[in-house]
């Protein structure tokens, strides 16, 4: 009994919560959102006692939103403005997606009168297909005006109108040949080139590993980078990486001694009592234990080192007038560093992922000219962050 009075009161409330929100959204004008709500509560046992609010509701919110809709559209009209096109087409939409939706749940009885609850539905199919007509007109005539300009944002957004025309109205006129002339002219083409004013030479290698735009995933659909200029490309803005200073560190042997001690398990014992008897179980047998044994190593380690520290300043130039935009340093250390090691002892006492470094032998340092092409990866990583983080336009 206890958990039926419970259900409900739970009931009750999620009823009452939902008649309150929909009252709520009545009364400020969110029609749409009473008549979405009312729909959802009369899908099941619509013409239950308990439902009567939403179908008073439904009723009400159908009513003030189609005439208010109405209302826009007559307004909108003698305005007279193409820019009101989409309104007008979005509005004819609405006002055919609202029936649909109430469609499903009719008939909906009005208990108190003994009646059928009132929607009167119009047939908008012409006036959606004529609005969409004047906006796909509208569309094509403010994207041509746009592309007729010289300014990159205008063929922006006239690549936007186009994309929603070529939606609207799929194969419209030659819309898809001024959706290509939209992105072309609103294409930011980036060189992006190297110079070295250190006293080294930079490898070829780490030259064109840093300017592989392939493989930075730059997520920009407006901004293109080349390494290598295109003929024909009208160039906007360049990325200067000049490379200040490479430091190159002598190389090192670092030689360390040290102890390891473990214990590890040689085998089996008979476990003893206080007095150094051997302990027997309820069968007789005797109780064995690990025997585990004290181990020691010395190990003698040795680690080569070398490092180079690329250091380098990233400058954005506007080609339009040949101004600096912006300057960021860029610094990038790699480190050549190889262990290997031998031991006097039980190399047992060693943890196992250090056993490797007994296989391994001195080997020949890597060349300075190596070193600056292994450090490419490096300012290339802090290269694409600059660039991600910094687009050429804000």
């Amino acid at each position: 009994m206890k958990k039926l009075t419970l259900l409900l009161s739970l009931l009750f409330i999620t009823f009452g919560c939902g008649v309150q929100q929909t009252r709520d959204a009545l009364t400020s004008g969110n029609y749409d959102e009473a008549i979405q709500i009312a729909v959802e509560n009369l899908r099941n046992r619509k013409d239950a006692k308990g439902k009567q609010d939403y179908v008073l509701f439904l009723e009400e919110a159908f009513a003030k939103a189609k005439e208010r809709d109405l209302q826009n559209i007559t307004l909108w009209f003698k305005d007279a403005n193409p820019s009101n096109a989409e309104k007008i087409y979005n509005t004819y939409l609405a006002l055919h997606n609202r029936q649909e939706l109430i469609k499903p749940i009719l008939p909906l009885k009005v208990l108190n009168g003994n009646r059928q609850a009132n929607f009167i539905f119009e047939d908008y199919s012409d006036q959606i297909v004529s609005s969409k007509n004047a906006l796909a007109k509208r569309l094509y005539d403010n994207s041509k005006a746009l592309l007729a300009t010289r300014d990159k944002m205008n063929f922006r957004r006239a690549y936007e109108d186009l994309k929603y025309l070529q939606q609207l109205s799929p194969g419209f006129k030659d819309a898809d040949k001024l959706m290509e002339e939209a992105r072309q002219k609103g294409t930011d083409y980036v060189s992006v080139y190297t110079k070295n004013e250190t006293n080294m030479v930079i490898p070829i290698r780490l030259e064109n590993d840093l300017l592989d735009f392939s493989t930075f995933g730059l997520n920009d659909p407006w901004t293109v980078y080349h390494s290598n200029r295109i003929k024909g490309v009208t160039y906007d803005y360049g990325i200067i990486v000049n490379f200040r200073n490479i430091a190159i560190s002598p190389e090192q042997m670092k030689e360390k001694e040290f102890v390891k001690e473990k214990q590890v398990k040689v085998g089996q014992k008979k476990a003893l009592d206080a007095n150094g008897n051997p302990i027997k179980d309820q069968q007789g047998n005797f109780v064995m234990v690990d025997d585990m044994r004290t181990v020691t190593a010395t190990i003698y380690e040795f680690r080569q080192l070398k490092s180079v520290q690329v250091t380098a300043k990233i400058d954005y130039i506007d080609f339009k007038n040949n101004q600096l935009l912006d300057t960021f340093p860029l610094s990038s250390e790699f480190v050549f560093e190889h262990i290997y090691a031998k031991y006097k002892g039980n190399k047992q006492a060693c943890e196992s992922n250090y056993l490797p470094y007994f296989e391994n032998v001195a080997v020949p340092f890597p060349s300075n000219e190596q070193m600056v092409a292994d450090s490419g990866q490096s300012v290339k990583n802090k290269l694409k962050e600059i660039i991600s983080q910094h687009r050429i336009r804000k």
